[in-house]
């Protein structure tokens, strides 16, 4: 589902490319949360201002409104081997199709046929049912008890691929308000937040909206093609339950700001705004794919960390803030030497 002009676009991949050096990739998360570096662009004013993720409550004023996900990470990535094969394999579990199936990334997945069985530990095993592009495999897990509570036992917490440093505590790749399970990685715009720091917010009139949205292969899947518009979005499940829809159109009626904490809070209520900004309750799978030349109807600032050059996600702040404009406040981030992605620092758009 493509919900932008095509007409207005005719860029490539490339064109939201910038050079990265490896040593800003960051492999933990800093102590406290909220101490990490914010870069804060004001469209308006067309400035920047460097500061810290405690210095949020600045850049806000009372009747704001803060849109989180509250999904929460499952330890989706498991290794096992292939029947009469000793190699390893690597799996990550996407989605939940049913009780028993689920869509997977496996890697390298060109030994894994259709029927192929999957040792995975004593208490669990899985069985391919279908093959897709890219390592894309759906398997049906065969297992005596429990589903999640195995995984918790034999599951690792799926932490992107560049970051090589192990992770001491599961939680710091959960937001402070997750709640419920089913992402296969973290909306990390939120990892920033602390109790203490919501709460000074919302002391001084922030208001806060839950939004959920499962993160799956729709968010990270790289862009292969040369033409954007070529690119394919996987589909991710969300829910706006009927008490956040009401705290949402609220701040639309009013004409307060809609700030969203990450690209999966912005994609969820652009997947379900009407033309005036207005949501409803409901649920269901998105696809949508934001580049330059959509029109936000709801969204009017948006929390997010420094995303991988030619991703789906630079290509939604692009559109946000302006293609050029964004590579320039992200060559001004390698700059001052900001740390990028995951367990990155923050910025926000106003």
């Amino acid at each position: 589902m493509t919900t932008c002009d095509e007409k207005s676009t005719g860029l490539s991949t490339h064109d939201f490319y910038y050079d990265l050096p490896e040593e800003l990739i960051a492999q933990t998360p800093v102590e406290p949360r909220d101490s990490s570096r914010f870069l804060v662009y004001d469209r308006a004013r067309d400035s920047i201002t460097h500061a810290h993720f405690y210095d949020l409550p600045k850049f806000l004023r009372a009747g704001d409104l803060l849109v989180i996900n509250n999904t929460r990470v499952i330890p989706a990535r498991v290794y096992g081997h292939i029947e009469n094969h000793e190699s390893v394999l690597e799996m990550l579990l996407l989605k939940r199709v049913d009780y028993t199936h689920w869509e997977t990334i496996m890697k390298p997945a060109r030994k894994a046929r259709l029927g192929s069985k999957i040792f995975i530990s004593d208490e669990l095993s899985a069985i391919v049912t279908e093959v897709g592009e890219y390592g894309a495999r759906t398997v049906e897990f065969v297992f005596d008890g429990v589903f999640e509570d195995i995984l918790d036992r034999v599951g690792n917490m799926p932490l992107p691929p560049y970051i090589k440093e192990k992770l001491s505590d599961k939680e710091r790749y959960q937001t402070v308000y997750s709640k419920i399970e089913g992402s296969a990685a973290a909306p990390t715009a939120g990892l920033h937040f602390t109790p203490e720091l919501m709460d000074k917010l919302k002391q001084m009139g922030v208001d806060f909206a839950t939004v959920l949205l499962h993160i799956g292969l729709g968010t990270f899947r790289p862009v292969k093609e040369e033409n954007i518009l070529d690119h394919k979005m996987h589909t991710e499940y969300y829910e706006i339950d009927a008490q956040n829809a009401e705290i949402i159109n609220a701040a639309v009626r009013e004409g307060r700001r809609v700030i969203c904490v990450g690209t999966t809070s912005v994609r969820t209520l652009e997947t379900v705004a009407d033309e005036n900004g207005f949501v409803h309750p409901c649920k269901g799978e998105t696809s949508i794919f934001i580049y330059p030349g959509y029109k936000f109807k709801c969204v009017k600032g948006l929390i997010t960390n420094f995303h991988l050059p030619e991703s789906t996600l630079i290509m939604l702040v692009s559109a946000f803030v302006g293609r050029e404009k964004t590579l320039e406040i992200y060559n001004e981030a390698v700059k001052e030497r900001y740390r990028f992605f995951s367990f990155g620092d923050s910025s926000m758009f106003i």
